[in-house]
């Protein structure tokens, strides 16, 4: 599937079928602003136990104060108005930010790199909370996937960093990160990526905290069981985590990422963490019994060739991101290769229309016709 973004002041225009999607696990930042913009800010829900204004957006409303001068945001008491007053973002150096344990940093990434692209000075922050869980992309992702993206869109490299000092699974954390964002200087690069190349090279590393370490191990034998026959080099690195570096809870997970020869990162994650569905109010599906370590090495591996099977130059967590970076280019018009797309791609898509009336042509495929 072929997509264009022409940046202009028309109405967004998708072409393409879009039906038989199942709903996406992770959830965006831009649908939580719209549905807050949609209210125009004043009533936003009856019931102040509506999802409109949860604790993760709440956080993530602190989050730009943060990162931005004269902003400022005033909530009631009851969670159903909200006053904002929007400012200049201006990064910064030395800020520090609790994401809780509603949402994974990851959730909280995606924003913050934007809107750290376009500051006044450089950011860098340092981010408490989730590094991995099963909603949203982890730190690993965005580590070896999500900033590699960025440099095709003329993102100076120096400067451009994630460190992950602790890991931190849910229920209870205590992972922390250090993102380093350099600002673009002048804007950033309109780009014809069509070229998906083919796979090269298998990356991966795989985690445990508080857990014994043969869970690594069995992770790794089982994805390579798989992978050895489709390729030579391939590597899984481990990192097992004890005492504070460990955070809070046990757990154990994998993130592999393929490069092929066109530069292309298409990455999958999982996670398996101990957290207890009674006590943190999750569902019964993510409350099932806990994965074997080798059907955990199995999954992410079958994850990772139904990703590269797409043909697209990004995998399905980086379409929003893909899709938004696109539309903040200059005037000019950017082609991208993309493979399904999914509803997380669609909701950005349509708040791209909403809110920067940039124009997207979508056409499938010639060739895979």
């Amino acid at each position: 599937m072929f997509l264009q973004v022409f940046s202009s002041g028309d109405i967004v225009r998708t072409v393409g079928r879009f039906a038989g999607t199942t709903s996406s696990t992770v959830v965006s930042w831009e649908t939580d602003v719209h549905n807050l913009c949609s209210t125009n800010l004043k009533h936003l829900c009856r019931d102040p136990l509506s999802t409109y204004l949860s604790v993760k957006v709440f956080s993530l409303l602190r989050l730009i104060e943060k990162v931005s001068d004269d902003c400022h945001v005033e909530i009631n008491e009851t969670g159903t108005k909200l006053k904002y007053k929007p400012g200049i973002v201006m990064g910064g150096r030395n800020l520090v930010h609790d994401c809780g344990v509603s949402r994974s940093i990851g959730y909280f990434l995606e924003p913050l790199i934007v809107l750290g692209l376009f500051g006044k000075k450089p950011l860098t922050i340092r981010l408490n909370g989730i590094t991995n869980d099963s909603k949203d992309p982890s730190v690993d992702t965005f580590k070896s996937a999500t900033l590699p993206m960025l440099k095709r869109f003329r993102v100076p490299p120096e400067g451009l960093e994630l460190k992950i000092e602790s890991r931190g699974v849910p229920p209870h954390g205590g992972g922390e990160i250090i993102l380093s964002i350099p600002i673009v200087q002048d804007s950033l690069k309109a780009i014809s990526w069509i070229d998906e190349g083919m796979v090269k090279r298998i990356r991966g590393i795989s985690f445990s905290t508080r857990v014994s370490v043969q869970f690594e191990n069995t992770m790794i034998h089982a994805a390579r069981g798989i992978l050895n026959h489709l390729l030579p080099d391939l590597y899984i690195f481990t990192d097992h985590e004890v005492g504070p570096q460990a955070g809070k809870s046990p757990g154990y997970g994998i993130t592999l990422v393929a490069e092929t020869t066109s530069g292309c990162f298409i990455s999958a994650d999982t996670v398996v963490s101990y957290a207890s569905g009674k006590e943190d109010g999750m569902d019964d599906e993510e409350n099932k019994e806990l994965s074997p370590p080798e059907d955990v090495g199995e999954q992410i591996t079958s994850m990772l060739l139904g990703e590269i099977e797409q043909e697209g130059v990004v995998d399905s967590t980086h379409q929003g991101l893909l899709f938004l970076l696109c539309a903040l280019c200059p005037q000019d018009v950017s082609k991208v290769r993309v493979g399904q797309l999914v509803p997380h791609g669609i909701e950005v898509l349509r708040h791209i229309r909403d809110f920067l009336g940039v124009k997207f042509v979508i056409k499938p495929d010639p060739s895979k016709m």
